[in-house]
């Protein structure tokens, strides 16, 4: 039996010897590798050049174009009011903003008014007598005089020696004093200038009211200006009257303004001019954020591309005959998603999306426009043996 085991265990090594030696005399040759070629499916869009507006985006905030801070120049209570005075609450033209307590001081007026007619009246035997001719319209100056009512001018002087006479009696100081106390007066009664809203209201009825104060603020709500800040090398192409797109920050509602006035200075640090735009919306409210796109000018035989397919600023990537190639470009105006170019010859096919990776000289697929946008390239693979 060890006989046996031995010499089948010596045919066995001997067939692996055998295979072993015949695998290293005659190795597997390996497959040649297959080459393989890439190309990227690419979107593109023909240029067709055209007269490009130049829309300058701007932001503002929007502020009342007539607005009255309201500030007490008197002393004294705040006795009553056309309406409440609170925020919100709206005033017509003319109507009592504020009337302030006025009876002491309006009594200070009566009496000078008082003395004024005393004065004229103490000299009238005297002007019957020495100046004739002047004493019926100091007559019937008096006889117009009311206490109640507003003093009137004085009669004009007909001689030197009638204006040296009423002058020497103290009757002109009296008067210019008077007009004085009056016009103070008259400042006790804050009106409404125009029809508008209280937006800020510091008094209320009852309040101790100090000259200087301040009481409150008052704007009119059917007029509102915007101040936006516009690249000074596009300043000469505004016009004044000019009508400007307005939106709000998230487009949910638009307006219309128009340029009023346009700064003469170039802002030194950022190199804009500040441009004004009137706003007449009744749903335009004061403190609203808003975007502005004002139109400056037409740019001939130009095209408009996303800024993002711009390479190193002033090339674009271009199919021709399957392959892509650089062009180079003017740009003319860039805004913040786009630019607009010129140097393009019509009929050139653009990349309109774009390639992550793409270098000039590399072999690419047109594909249809009716793709979604979002949806990313996809890429064919040709074998080569």
């Amino acid at each position: 039996m060890r006989k046996i085991i031995l010499f089948a265990l010596g045919v066995i090594l001997l067939v692996i010897v055998i295979f072993a030696a015949t695998r290293i005399a005659n190795p597997k040759k390996e497959a040649d590798p297959t080459l393989q070629r890439v190309v990227q499916n690419v979107y593109v869009e023909e240029v067709k050049n055209a007269n490009i507006p130049i829309l300058i985006p701007a932001t503002g905030n929007v502020i009342a174009k007539e607005r009255l801070e309201l500030y007490a120049e008197v002393q004294g209570l705040f006795t009553g009011s056309s309406h409440d005075f609170k925020v919100g609450q709206r005033y017509e033209r003319g109507q009592t903003l504020i009337s302030i307590d006025a009876s002491e001081y309006r009594a200070s007026v009566q009496s000078t008014k008082s003395n004024l007619y005393n004065l004229i009246a103490s000299i009238m035997p005297d002007l019957r007598l020495d100046y004739p001719n002047a004493y019926p319209k100091w007559q019937k100056y008096l006889q117009d005089f009311q206490i109640t009512n507003t003093t009137p001018p004085l009669p004009e002087f007909s001689t030197e020696q009638e204006k040296y006479f009423i002058t020497g009696r103290n009757i002109q100081t009296t008067y210019y004093d008077l007009k004085n106390m009056e016009e103070r007066l008259i400042k006790f009664n804050i009106r409404a200038p125009y029809s508008g809203i209280v937006t800020e209201a510091l008094v209320t009825r009852g309040t101790l009211i100090r000259s200087g104060q301040k009481l409150g603020e008052f704007i009119n709500p059917a007029i509102y200006e915007m101040e936006v800040s516009v690249p000074g090398n596009v300043a000469n192409f505004l016009k004044i009257g000019e009508k400007v797109s307005l939106s709000t920050m998230d487009n949910s509602s638009n307006f219309t303004g128009t340029i009023i006035r346009i700064n003469a200075s170039v802002n030194q640090t950022t190199q804009t001019v500040n441009v004004f735009l009137e706003i007449n919306d009744v749903n335009v409210k004061e403190g609203m954020f808003l975007q502005a796109n004002i139109s400056a000018k037409e740019q001939e035989n130009a095209y408009k591309i996303p800024r993002r397919l711009l390479v190193n600023e002033r090339q674009l990537f271009f199919v021709r005959d399957s392959v892509l190639d650089l062009i180079d470009v003017n740009p003319v105006f860039f805004s913040a998603e786009d630019v607009v170019v010129q140097g393009i010859p019509d009929g050139t096919k653009i990349l309109s999306r774009t390639l992550p990776g793409a270098y000039a000289g590399q072999v690419v697929k047109i594909m249809e426009n009716d793709t979604p946008k979002n949806e990313a390239s996809t890429t064919d693979t040709i074998s080569q043996n």
